[in-house]
Parts: C-alpha cells; structure tokens; sequence
C-alpha cells in the first residue's frame, strides 16, 4: 500500500478523545517560546528608494540607534544594493537585523533597468536558500537566513503622482516581496495635499494591478488593528534622530524655523503606526509570508524548469526517483545530441579549414610563380643591357685604338716633313 494512502486513511479516521488527566503536552509553545529565543530571530528588510529620500535616518529612527553607514552620493553609474547585517538584544530576544539599501537608485538619466538588480537580488537571495535546502546534509537551523522580509518603498512627496519608475519598479517586485509603500519626508507638503496624495497613490497602483502587503486580518487578537492600518497605507513618515525637549520630555523630533515636528506625534505623521505594523505587531507574518509564498513560489517555479512535478498527466504522484531517472535520461540525450553537433561542426571546420589551406597554397604557388617569371625576365633584360654595354665598350675601345693608330701615323708623318725642309734651307745655303 502506497504512503499516501496510509495517510489519507489515517487522515480520515482521526478520532477526538477525552484526556483522563493532565498529560502535559499543553506546554508546547511555551518550549517553541524558549528555544526560539534561544536561537534567535533574524529580519531582512529592503530600502528602496531614491537618494536623498532618508532611508537611512528612517532605519536608525525605527530601530532606535545609529548604524554605520557611508551617505550615498548621486555619481553612482548604476543601482548598487548594500547589505550590512547587526545583532540588536532587546530584553532577552536577540535579533540578527540585516538592512539592504539600494545605493544610486533613480540617479541615472536612462532609469529603464534600474529595477533589475534589485530582482537579480532578491532572486539570489532565494536560489542561495534553495540550494542549501536541495543539501544532503542541510543545516538549515544555524543557515543566516538572508532572503527580504520587507521592502519599505520610499516615495518621493511630490503632492502630485508616482513615478513611472515607482510604478514599474513595484510591479516587478510585488510577487518576490512584501512590499510596504511608505511617502517620505511627508512634512514636504501640507495635511490636505497628503490627504489627496495618499489617495491618488493607493488608486494608482490599484489600477496598475500592484499587489502590496496587507496587515493580515484572519487572527482575530490582530484584526481590528491591521483592518484600520490597511486603511492608512501607505504610511507617511519622518525620520530624525535629533532629541529635542518638548515640555518635560525628550523627543525625537525635526526643528524648522516655523515649528517643531515630532516623529512620535501620531496627529504629525505615521511613523508610530508603521512601526507598530513592521516590528510590534506583523514582524513574525512578514518571515512567514515571505516563506509560505514568495520563496514557495520562486521553488516551484525552479523545481518546474528543473522537471519536477507534484502529479503525472494521469494525476498520480510523481516518484522522485522516475523524475530523476527522466531527467537523467533527458540530460544524456540531449548531452549525445550535443557532442554530434559538435562532433559534426568540428569536422565541417576542419573541411572547410583544409579548403582554405588549400586555396592559400594555391595562391602562394601562382604567386611563386608570376615571382619567378618576373625575376626571370629581369635577368633576361639585365643580360641583354650587359651585352650591349659591352658591344658599345668593345666599339669604343676598337675607335679608341684607330684613332691612336691615325694619331701615331700623323705624328710620323709630321716629323719627316720637318726633316725635310730643313734639309732644303741648308741646300739652299
């Protein structure tokens, strides 16, 4: 009998039985209570945003300390996301708190594919869960956690409408992410243009079919508060980590020359209520949702591609064994198939290598050729200029050698005729 059968039956035939007596079972949670504290909590949360927005006042507002962090300047060439990582106790719970910051977020003039490093991460973050979970030895109970919890999206408060950037940045991470719309440095514009922004925000990315995190409502301890917070989302919020006196007490608050606004005054923003939703209240259904659903659907999504399935087309249970051994097979025959190709590629180069080689011993043989025939008329030429110098000096020095000969016979010539008319003037004498 199938294992699945065996649990359907015990399923079906489960039976609810008094207790005798005390058993002592009914301490469970609080045994869940102390070995989770024990081991700790961790909590991811993303800034998204662009520079300037007060992300890192917020976090240090929130958590109510002051992490190190360089500021960000606008020169970034591209979206860079910092991760730093801080171990917060808090009575006796203690709280591995990593922050990830979109550093240069909304800089660049082309903003086109400013979103995809932040879903190149937060996929990353999921595929490093992934494989430790595929380990044969996992040890998934002391693995840093780090996939994103949270995503606090800052909106800058123009008064007016969102971005294209926001819009589109939103819409690619609402299914990897609980996404928390936030307006920032809500004290920029006046109640009533908050009032209109925060509607007009909630209308448009309703219409864009932007899915947002909702305080969960199915626990009734926790209904009525989260109902009356999903009504004021998105949350408009100050930061400030400067404590000034008001009244009788120091407060965390921003001085202006026309007033003072008090981060922790529930009439002069919602920080208070955000960060009853974020830490107080929702920090436990936030690990969850991100585990039960986005990381859920990320593993499903990859185990498909990989060629697993939970049925058959007959709808009876995949073996994991028959899946493996399919795709063991697959992976050979498409492996065969790819060393033919290649096989075939390589000896389609190698012909047409060899018809090249050829092609260019050819030439080199005309070439060698046309050299040849050329050098040997150049001889030919040379041959024959040298035969004709040498007539011309054989002429030259056959006329230097008359003309030698007539000067020699004239010279001769010449003194017997001076003999001759001395000879007369003495006769004559």
């Amino acid at each position: 009998m199938a294992a699945t059968d065996i649990a359907r039956q015990v399923g079906e035939g489960c039976r609810t039985v008094p207790l005798a007596g005390h058993v002592g079972f009914d301490s469970l949670p609080d045994q869940l209570v102390n070995k989770s504290v024990s081991e700790g909590f961790c909590f991811n949360i993303l800034c998204v945003g662009e520079t300037g927005l007060g992300k890192s006042t917020l976090m240090d507002t929130l958590f109510n300390t002051k992490f190190e962090g360089e500021p960000a300047t606008h020169t970034q060439p591209g979206v860079q996301l910092r991760s730093n990582t801080y171990d917060l106790q808090e009575s006796n719970v203690g709280l591995k708190l990593t922050i990830v910051s979109t550093v240069g977020f909304g800089d660049q003039i082309n903003k086109e594919d400013s979103y995809k490093p932040i879903v190149e991460f937060i996929d990353a973050q999921f595929e490093a869960y992934l494989q430790e979970e595929l380990k044969i030895r996992r040890v998934l109970h002391t693995y840093h956690d780090s996939r994103i919890h949270a995503c606090l999206y800052f909106i800058a408060p123009t008064g007016h409408s969102l971005k294209s950037l926001d819009l589109v940045t939103m819409k690619k991470l609402d299914s990897k992410v609980n996404i928390i719309p936030i307006i920032a440095k809500s004290d920029a514009i006046s109640k009533s243009e908050l009032t209109k922004f925060k509607i007009k925000i909630t209308s448009e990315l309703v219409s864009n079919g932007v899915q947002i995190y909702q305080f969960p409502t199915d626990d009734e301890s926790v209904a009525e508060i989260n109902g009356t917070m999903n009504a004021h989302l998105p949350f408009a919020v100050i930061g400030s980590t400067e404590e000034l006196k008001i009244g009788n007490k120091m407060m965390k608050a921003r001085q202006y020359p026309w007033g003072t606004v008090q981060v922790e005054n529930e009439a002069h923003c919602d920080f208070v209520k955000l960060r009853e939703m974020l830490i107080r209240v929702n920090m436990e259904d936030l690990r969850e949702q991100t585990h039960s659903r986005h990381y859920e659907l990320y593993r499903r999504c990859k185990l498909e591609e990989m060629g697993f399935k939970d049925t058959d087309p007959d709808s009876k249970p995949f073996s994991l064994q028959e899946t493996y051994e399919a795709k063991r097979n697959e992976f050979l025959g498409e492996l065969q198939k790819k060393e033919e190709e290649m096989r075939q590629m390589f000896v389609q180069r190698v012909k047409e290598k060899e018809a090249e080689l050829k092609e260019a011993e050819k030439e080199l043989h005309e070439k060698f050729d046309r050299l040849k025939k050329l050098h040997q008329d150049e001889k030919k030429k040379l041959e024959d200029k040298k035969k004709s110098l040498d007539d011309e000096v054989n002429a030259f020095k056959q006329r230097k050698t008359a003309a030698e000969l007539l000067q020699s016979q004239g010279s001769q010539a010449g003194g017997s005729q001076t003999l001759k008319r001395d000879k007369e003037k003495k006769n004559f004498f």
